[in-house]
């Protein structure tokens, strides 16, 4: 397999796990591209790369921003933004489980806690929805401050630790 073969399969393969992840096909792809490039993008690059519409790789672009993944840059004379990612698999984790708290798990914990807080009327039902969203509540905000406090430190022993284990 040739350089730009293994590009390609790379670039192609992130995008199906981006979208296993939940997030879209093209948003991971830019991100994957971003990844694997030498020097910042313009977004006429990325378009051309991966064959997807100035509208698609914009807003694609934007999320990617917003998430903390993808930052802008300007070249000095020139009027093109330009676009790069963080390099830094480690970092890259940490920023991606951090977003992923502040957007999914918390706001989950905040449901499970407003439901399990309801008015006993003595049901059995009333009381068998308190207790299973309460066991839920506990177990995600239990893993919500481990995953915190192992993305909170930027290559702390914990984290040296757990890269070592899988390597």
């Amino acid at each position: 397999m040739n350089y730009t073969e293994a590009k390609l399969k790379f670039i192609n393969t992130w995008g199906t796990l981006g979208s296993l992840w939940g997030i879209n096909k093209a948003m991971a792809q830019i991100q994957a591209l971003l990844f694997v490039s030498t020097s910042p993008l313009s977004m006429e690059e990325i378009m051309d790369e991966l064959k997807i519409s100035r509208g698609n790789t914009s807003m694609n672009l934007r999320q990617l921003i917003d998430w903390g993944i993808v930052t802008k840059e300007f070249k000095a004379g020139e009027r093109k933004e330009y676009f790069s990612t963080e390099k830094n698999v480690q970092e890259l984790t940490r920023i991606i489980a951090k977003e992923r708290s502040r957007r999914e798990i918390q706001p989950a914990v905040k449901t499970l806690k407003e439901v399990y807080t309801i008015t006993d009327d003595g049901t059995a039902e009333t009381k068998e929805l308190i207790k299973q969203t309460k066991a839920l509540h506990d177990l995600a905000e239990t893993a919500d401050t481990m995953l915190n406090k192992l993305v909170s430190h930027k290559q702390n022993w914990l984290t040296k630790s757990i890269f070592k284990i899988f390597n």
